[in-house]
């Protein structure tokens, strides 16, 4: 009978030490089956002969050597290194300079920052079709113009296929530039107030303030904006669908937009997960360094 309370004093203590443990597992597991399971996945079928429905035959790299072989794939890949350049430099300059400028403790601060942050709450489902009404045309800003007395003004970026793509960019720019001023300006609010009056003793100007000595300890916040943006890039599906729908023709086609045609569409299953693949390993490739070098400074 002694040993009763004791058996349920180490149960509950068990219990209690392990009880997070229980609570988080099954939702671990389900991510470890759902993400991971599916990834892994998708990795095998790219080296099947997968059509419209799954093949489990191993195929070897055929389907990357058919992938690589589609000009489609190559506009895709072109379209990606464009978007993605001219979206984060834009982005991060905006960003920076608006960072700056809140950093003036100017009047009307939180407004001011709410309404640059205001977009980054929208999805880019909605950021697209509003754009697609601004840039259209017949709707937007070309009309508008055109009903204020400028009768030969033009602009159709959104169905020239040779411009179509920088509309993804005012899109994309317009919503994500004041994320990345919401990060710059956490990081200058960190900068220690010694350093800036240290400097303004010195006879320094806040431009020489600011090049030499603000920017360079922000390089960590660079560095992450960087890849929260490449992030947002390579992935960016919803945004295109809802703005260009990937044209005119396939103009603006990008890889995720890639893989849902041929897995969808074309039912070219096996492609659709090479592309997906390389994705996934163009997005590790950006990531795992950067997360090893936060370890590292971590473990220091």
């Amino acid at each position: 009978m002694s040993d009763a309370p004791s058996f349920s004093l180490r149960t509950g203590h068990w219990f209690e030490r392990h009880l997070p443990k229980i609570v988080v597992l099954p939702l671990f597991a389900l991510s470890l089956f759902f993400v991971y399971g599916f990834i892994a996945w998708t990795a095998y079928i790219s080296l099947t002969p997968s059509g419209i429905m799954p093949n489990y035959e191993l195929q070897g790299f055929a389907q990357y050597e058919r992938l690589w072989a589609t000009p489609r794939w190559y506009v895709a890949i072109t379209n990606l290194f464009v978007f993605t350049s001219l979206f984060i430099v834009i982005s991060m300059a905006i960003g920076i300079l608006l960072a700056i400028l809140l950093d003036q403790r100017v009047r009307a601060e939180g407004l001011i920052r709410t309404i640059y942050l205001y977009p980054m709450a929208l999805s880019f489902i909605v950021t697209g079709t509003v754009w697609k009404w601004i840039l259209n045309p017949g709707l937007g800003i070309e009309n508008l113009v055109r009903k204020a007395g400028f009768e030969d003004f033009t602009f159709d970026w959104l169905v020239n296929s040779d411009y179509a793509i920088y509309t993804l960019v005012i899109a994309a720019v317009w919503q994500s530039s004041g994320y990345a001023m919401a990060l710059f300006l956490a990081g200058l609010r960190s900068v220690d107030d010694e350093i800036l009056k240290a400097a303004a003793v010195d006879g320094a100007s806040s431009w020489k303030t600011y090049t030499s000595i603000v920017l360079p300890i922000l390089r960590p916040v660079f560095l992450s904006t960087v890849i929260i943006l490449a992030h947002l890039a390579i992935k960016s599906f919803d945004l295109v669908v809802a703005l260009t729908g990937g044209g005119p023709g396939y103009a603006t086609d990008m890889p995720a937009t890639f893989m849902y045609a041929f897995a969808f569409q074309r039912s070219e299953l096996g492609v659709a997960a090479a592309s997906a693949t390389i994705m996934l390993m163009t997005i590790t490739a950006i990531i795992v360094p950067y997360l090893y070098s936060e370890l590292r400074k971590t473990g220091q």
